[in-house]
């Protein structure tokens, strides 16, 4: 079968303008990025009426392991799906980080016959939203070190500036850096630090703001820095909002490509879910929810990382409503999670399955009875999947309350889909009523409690003294009645990624905490999680190239 890319670059896609048509949407609202991709102008999306009846669907996913689970491409898969049983549907993804792109999870754009496209202008740079966040988030540093150099009129203590700079790449050499070296002309010499611009505050606020001035109020309310009496700098101080506003007012209107199959797609934002919110921009879901009767989104990671902060941050900040999340598996993921070895994955092996739908079941249950949301399995089925095996799946999650559809959209396209977007419109039609974790008025402490033993089915929570305090501060100045956003590994419901399945009893120690008063959460980093990724030994980009003119090797 011809590579992801090699497919991609097969099809013949319809100019954005047609695709545009598709959803009423006028020319004069498009801003095209050549024939195939354009920003929709936010101005327009805001003066359509709202569909009452519009059904959000989220789609989720098991912990993810290195056997793969499909998420992105089932989201793709059940938008076609949707539209070939007669629905106007569209999808609302996030934009590839260039981090993973090159480094070892690749791209974000799907798989086999259930893409975006273009896959490798959607994965690559694409409109540019990246470099406009990151700018923004660097003029600020810069400005910060300058107000330093020219006197510090506001009293910036340099011990207590808070504020890093960020990179759309993965490079450990950055983590932690000494900037200022050369003399008294280039600043003050002090320790500074790189995050991936995906995980950075912009991209937060970028992707949770409902309006240019939303945007730019939150961009002002960012705290940089303390003084020496410890009182916060925030971004407004150093007149530092409106220049960041205008560095990402053409980055905010939503950009519109097309799936293989031709189905509408919003790809905009891009926060990762294990350091940051991982959902695409409320702007984006407002906008499709206006254009579309269905509505097809991701979360990233697994249902306790990405569902968890769409449901408690974007969900409770903007009034979103899911009528039903797909949960997203694989039988060879589950084998893995059940103690499998990734040599012998392909093989049938019932006892490590029963071992390993734990995990499905503990999302699952998550999902239904900590969210209160109908869920709904999907499986992207492969060849080596047995009878046995499925039977046991299906009596399994059965017993544990909810259905199993098999899908075969990776090699089908929307036709392998259909029973699962039948399924998906059946449940949407008797939604059941959100239900976030934790109530505003409970404590930072009581709510990243809470979802340490609601969600990850952890024994406590711990931190230093330090961290302890840092908590109290945030809450006697006032932070208190944010959500909490918990930085953590992806691969288990612990912070420990060797521990698969389904562990209880673990501890959550909370290594760090950082406020995001502009995206209005606070962020608990947990165990050995890294805000600024590394390559790994062997890095995707070595197998990246340019032949005969077109790019081979992205997946």
């Amino acid at each position: 079968m011809p590579t992801d890319i090699e497919i991609a670059q097969a099809t013949q896609m319809d100019r954005i303008s047609s695709v545009a048509a598709s959803l009423g949407i006028p020319e004069e609202a498009l801003e095209p990025y050549g024939h195939y991709k354009a920003k929709v102008s936010n101005a327009y999306l805001d003066s359509l009426p709202e569909r009452p009846d519009a059904k959000l669907i989220l789609v989720t996913a098991i912990s993810p392991t290195p056997a793969g689970e499909g998420k992105t491409t089932t989201t793709v898969g059940l938008g076609d799906g949707l539209r070939r049983i007669g629905k106007n549907a569209m999808i609302c993804l996030r934009e590839p980080s260039l981090g993973p792109v090159f480094g070892m999870k690749g791209g974000a754009a799907g798989g086999g016959y259930a893409q975006v496209v273009p896959m490798e202008d959607i994965n690559l740079h694409f409109t540019g939203d990246f470099s406009a966040i990151g700018l923004a988030n660097n003029l600020l540093a810069a400005l910060i070190d300058n107000h330093v150099h020219h006197g510090n009129r506001l009293g910036i203590d340099v011990r207590r500036i808070a504020w890093k700079r960020v990179l759309d790449m993965n490079d450990r050499a950055l983590r932690d850096i000494v900037v200022g070296l050369g003399g008294p002309g280039n600043g003050y010499p002090r320790e500074d630090g790189f995050d991936i611009v995906v995980a950075s505050e912009i991209m937060a606020i970028f992707c949770l703001a409902t309006s240019l001035d939303d945007l730019k109020e939150r961009l002002g309310n960012i705290i940089v820095a303390y003084n020496t009496a410890k009182e916060p700098i925030r971004a407004r101080d150093l007149d530092a909002d409106g220049a960041m506003t205008v560095l990402l007012k053409d980055a905010f209107n939503p950009n519109l490509v097309q799936t293989l199959e031709h189905t509408p797609a919003f790809v905009h934002g891009g926060p990762f879910a294990n350091i940051a919110h991982g959902c695409n921009t409320v702007v984006a879901t407002r906008g499709a929810l206006k254009l579309a009767d269905y509505v097809v989104t991701e979360a990233g990671f697994g249902a306790d990382l990405g569902a968890e902060k769409f449901v408690d941050i974007k969900c409770r900040k903007s009034g979103l409503r899911p009528s039903v999340a797909v949960i997203v598996a694989t039988i060879r993921a589950l084998k893995y999670h059940g103690g499998a070895d990734l040599k012998t994955i392909t093989e049938e092996d019932l006892e490590a399955l029963e071992k390993g739908i734990v995990n499905l079941r503990r999302h699952i249950e998550n999902v239904r009875d900590v969210y209160g949301i109908k869920p709904v399995v999907s499986i992207n089925r492969f060849t080596s999947d047995t009878d046995a095996e499925i039977d046991l799946l299906r009596r399994l999650v059965g017993d544990a309350g909810a259905d199993v559809v098999l899908a075969t959209h990776w090699a089908d396209g929307g036709a392998g889909t259909e029973e699962l977007a039948r399924k998906v419109v059946e449940l949407c039609e008797t939604p059941r009523e959100l239900t976030f974790v934790y109530p505003d008025d409970a404590s930072l402490w009581e709510k990243v409690t809470a979802i340490a033993t609601r969600v990850y089915r952890a024994a406590e929570v711990t931190a230093s003294s330090k961290v302890r305090q840092q908590i109290r501060d945030l809450e006697a100045m006032g932070y208190g009645h944010l959500p909490v956003c918990v930085a953590k590994t992806q691969y288990s419901f612990s912070t420990d990624a060797a521990l698969r399945a389904a562990p209880t009893g673990h501890v959550l120690d909370i290594r760090e905490v950082r406020l995001s008063a502009g995206a209005e959460f606070v962020v608990m980093v947990c165990g050995d999680i890294m805000t600024m990724p590394g390559l790994p030994k062997a890095p995707a980009s070595e197998r990246i190239d340019l032949v005969d003119g077109a790019v081979v090797g992205l997946f």
